[in-house]
């Protein structure tokens, strides 16, 4: 393998060894996770368990995968929508927030349920806590996911919310796990992490590309707090290259593959890792909702853009950075919007 061929690699995920052609440039991400309905009440602070209080402000906002759609589509990068959608109020209002971004939908609308919805409150410091309950998205059919078309040059997005339900989780993780090599698979196990069953988890996270998750949801993977430890041992059970571990206002750390002895894999040369922090702008957060959706969307396009793994990192800590000014969920900037505040 040349350099030209590593750095290709190193771009797209690959792990040292693997032919660098045998995933071809992001073209397209292909988002097999949930659009919901976020029911936002901005509150000064958790009520007491029993208790009741005011709202000081709420909105009702699509949001959940919605976020990351939004994030990648607003820097250039095609987007469908591969999960499911109801037949009511939620499910009308998310189509519309779909249209309105120009994703596409593969799937007809369910006749027999309504798109699922959360309630988020949302602390006086952009803290938000999630409650939700489940509808269409879910989809419980078995040989639902394998209707979808992929193809080399997409990008597979699977969440941890779509993971966890016993009667739709197991069929997306067996559909994610058993992805072709052409195409990039991005997982993000999300807040309901430790709900996922191993079953499940394991076989998606050895297929995944890259593996990205909060510190959080790294440290109750991992069983290490610090964002390093958890990156390192996270990225030594996937199967690709990337793993991102999200650290909020201190930026994220990016763990990934480095090449053995001969730049081939074996009992004797192990590939080791390299692990990189990658800083975040300071800004004064106002609504900390749909941060790691939009880094993750930005990330992705980052990719597909051509940026190196570190580039598209850091433009998503950036995107992230600027979401959290803004109160509300779908708030990640357009390409425009980003390339000013990274300017400034």
């Amino acid at each position: 393998m040349n350099t030209a061929e590593r750095a290709r690699g190193a771009l797209y995920g690959l792990a040292p060894g693997r032919d660098a052609m045998s995933r071809p440039p992001l073209r397209r991400l292909v988002f097999a996770g949930e659009a919901i309905v976020d029911l936002l009440m901005w509150v000064p602070a958790l009520p007491e368990r029993g208790g009741d209080m005011l709202a000081e402000s709420a909105a009702i906002e699509v949001g959940g995968g919605f976020n990351i759609m939004a994030a990648a589509v607003r820097q250039g990068l095609p987007v469908v929508y591969a999960g499911g959608h109801g037949t009511g109020p939620w499910g009308d209002k998310v189509r519309a927030a779909l249209a309105a971004e120009g994703i596409g939908v593969i799937r007809v609308p369910d006749p027999d349920a309504d798109t699922g919805y959360d309630v988020a409150l949302v602390e006086a410091g952009g803290e938000r806590t999630f409650v939700t309950a489940l509808g269409a998205e879910s989809l419980r059919e078995p040989g639902a996911w394998d209707l979808v078309p992929v193809q080399p040059g997409d990008a597979v997005y699977v969440s941890g919310y779509g993971l966890v339900p016993p009667e739709s989780g197991p069929l997306l993780g067996a559909w994610a796990a058993s992805l072709p090599p052409g195409v990039l698979l991005f997982g993000d196990p999300g807040p309901l992490v430790a709900d996922i069953p191993a079953a499940v988890l394991d076989p998606v996270l050895a297929r995944c590309d890259w593996w990205s998750c909060n510190q959080r949801e790294a440290a109750l993977l991992a069983g290490r707090g610090d964002p390093a430890g958890a990156a390192r041992r996270l990225a030594r059970r996937t199967g690709r290259d990337g793993v991102i571990v999200r650290a909020g206002a201190d930026g994220c750390v990016l763990a990934t593959r480095t090449p053995g002895l001969a730049g081939e894999p074996g009992p004797a040369r192990e590939p080791g890792l390299s692990l990189r922090h990658i800083p975040a702008p300071a800004v004064t957060a106002v609504d900390t909702t749909g941060a790691g959706d939009a880094h993750s969307g930005v990330f992705l396009a980052g990719l597909a853009a051509g940026l190196t793994a570190d580039g598209a990192a850091r433009r998503a800590n950036a995107a992230a950075a600027l979401t959290v000014t803004r109160a509300g969920a779908a708030t990640s900037p357009t390409r425009a919007e980003l390339d000013r505040f990274l300017g400034s």
